[in-house]
């Protein structure tokens, strides 16, 4: 099989971003985004990959010349579609761990201005212990802040030197966070206010929402290889749908410095991002929280095969169409087009996602995705939403344990035991009170822990009662009958 190099080279172009994180997702995300710009003219930018941390190598790349193949596949506008794109847009990799003088020499390049991160949920924060002589720093805030600090002593503090931060950790504000660290790291190290007004003032720290599924490398790259014709040791395969919300105080200008929507890019450029977080919370977040316990108590075991039940994907399109899209804070037709995608995704032939996946920490993604959605259906019409408030008894049946292990509990479906996932002190109410009987007085306990759900649920009207009565009608009757019941109230 041909080597994926004699099958394209790489463009040589300046070096406009630096991206800390060589994993699936930034490479099927943002690398394939700015390699798309490229060829439209949009761009005409390369990317320099820095590995974040000492473990792992660089050596794939280095072998392909960094060279990859990003592959989309599932449902988009009511087809299948299986399309893939060799990337040729990455200049080149480096490793501060391996080389002491990489960070203070990514910050003499002059054509730089954007730096790329997704260093997990944890990486934007601070070990408490850097100091700037650190060669390098442990932390990302930390390897950021000696190249930033590098690059305004280089450039003696000019103001068209300043840097774009485009973050894509999946935490709130990201952006927001990250400029916090730099700036305590940069008064803890002494750095002078020189450089905290070049940081304000010349540099950028956006907070951004990002949107994709990337499965990474297929169990079936041999027979993917094939197909292609050669040998691609960092083929990388994610979903369709993409979405990317940038945040910045002036995000007109920033729309024309790096104008990936004339690319035709799935890119929102606002100085507002939380109605766009609130969508994805509550549609597609939503959409999974409020539905899949009780698809899987009904005998579903994978998202697509929920989908494809008429009982269950009954209950999905009533819950996101007429309980969860009516109080997202955008356009509806926006909202309509977005819910439209969910579903097609939730289809994607490509992906088994299991439903026991997805409800783990059930009880604080129903807090944070369903609660929101089911308090402004009642503020709006002065009533419960059906299959909203029906979801929170689903949730308790789910959660009904037969056994205790190891950090989890044990429930039943039929003949077979699941496991059942949570933070600790609700793995010990649900086992605490596995012997109370009468429903509504378990719920009245369940929905009175402030502590998971930040109030007191029973003060909402009429969801104790109807909890326990769902709740019963499942014992009585099952969770097929009661979804079916639900859906068409």
């Amino acid at each position: 099989m041909d080597c994926i190099k004699s099958r394209a080279q790489r463009v040589e172009r300046p070096i406009r971003v630096v991206q800390f994180g060589e994993g699936n997702f930034l490479r099927a995300f943002v690398d394939y985004m700015l390699d798309i710009a490229n060829e439209k003219g949009c761009f005409d930018g390369n990317i320099l990959i820095v590995k974040p941390i000492a473990f792992g190598t660089l050596e794939r790349f280095e072998r392909q010349d960094n060279l990859y193949t990003v592959m989309l596949r599932g449902r988009a506008d009511g087809k299948t579609i299986e399309d893939e794109r060799l990337i040729t847009s990455i200049a080149g990799t480096a490793s501060p761990h391996d080389d002491p003088d990489c960070l203070a020499e990514l910050a003499k390049i002059d054509t730089l201005q954007y730096i790329v991160s997704n260093t997990t949920e944890a990486g934007i924060a601070l070990t408490g212990d850097e100091q700037l002589a650190d060669r390098p720093a442990m932390s990302f805030p930390g390897k950021l802040t000696q190249l930033l600090y590098a690059r305004f002593n280089h450039f003696n503090g000019a103001a068209d030197k300043g840097v774009t931060m485009l973050p894509v950790e999946l935490i709130e504000a990201n952006g927001k966070k990250l400029k916090e660290c730099v700036l305590k790291l940069a008064e803890k190290w002494n750095l002078g206010e020189g450089f905290t007004k070049w940081l304000n003032e010349s540099c950028r720290f956006c907070s951004t929402l990002v949107d994709r599924i990337v499965t990474g490398h297929p169990k079936e790259a041999a027979e993917i290889c094939e197909r292609l014709g050669y040998q691609d040791e960092l083929l990388d395969v994610g979903e369709p749908f993409g979405l990317w919300v940038v945040e910045c105080d002036d995000p007109e200008k920033l729309a024309e410095e790096l104008p990936l929507h004339k690319a035709g890019l799935p890119v929102i450029y606002t100085d507002n991002q939380k109605p766009y977080r609130e969508r994805k919370v509550r549609i597609l977040n939503g959409a999974h929280t409020s539905s899949v316990l009780g698809a899987y108590l009904a005998g579903e075991d994978i998202v697509r095969n929920m989908m494809v039940n008429p009982l269950t994907r009954a209950y999905v399109e009533r819950a996101v169409y007429d309980e969860l899209l009516p109080t997202v804070p955008l356009p509806k037709d926006e909202v309509r087009a977005f819910a439209e995608a969910v579903m097609e995704r939730f289809e994607n032939p490509f992906i088994d996602h299991a439903l026991l996946s997805i409800s783990l920490n059930s009880v604080s993604k129903w807090r944070a995705r369903v609660l929101p959605g089911l308090k402004d259906n009642v503020a709006a019409n002065g009533k419960l939403p059906s299959c909203l408030s029906f979801s929170l008894a689903a949730l308790i049946a789910f959660y009904t344990p037969v056994e205790q292990g190891d950090m989890q509990l044990f429930g039943l479906r039929g003949e077979e035991k699941y496991s059942i996932r949570d933070d600790q002190p609700v793995l010990d109410f649900f086992w605490e009170n596995k012997d109370v009987t009468f429903e509504k007085c378990f719920v009245e306990k369940f929905l009175a822990r402030e502590d998971f759900w930040g109030e007191n649920l029973n003060a909402i009207p009429g969801l104790t009662d109807r909890v326990a009565e769902c709740l019963a009608a499942i014992k009585a009757e099952g969770m097929s009958k009661v979804i079916a019941r639900v859906t068409e109230e």
